[in-house]
């Protein structure tokens, strides 16, 4: 079985929608107020402009554990 981290943060653009950003590979002692503080930059950076809307407003972050498991299914 694989166990994979990612972090996804959400924001909402000028268009009102919700847009989100994945990370993979989050360190394992990243703290809550980390990842406001790189996502407080993404917004007054406006670094990223999805679908040419700018980013105006953090909506949530939240850590994703996903395990994956292969089956060998040879008959």
């Amino acid at each position: 079985m694989e166990t994979t981290k990612r972090l996804v943060i959400s924001f909402k653009n000028t268009l009102g929608r919700v847009v989100s950003i994945s990370v993979d590979d989050l360190k394992k002692d990243v703290t809550e107020a980390e990842i406001k503080k790189v996502m407080d930059m993404i917004v007054k950076k406006n670094i990223f402009v999805p679908n040419g809307a700018d980013i105006v407003e953090i909506v949530k972050a939240k850590r994703v554990v996903t395990d994956t498991t292969d089956f060998d299914l040879v008959v």
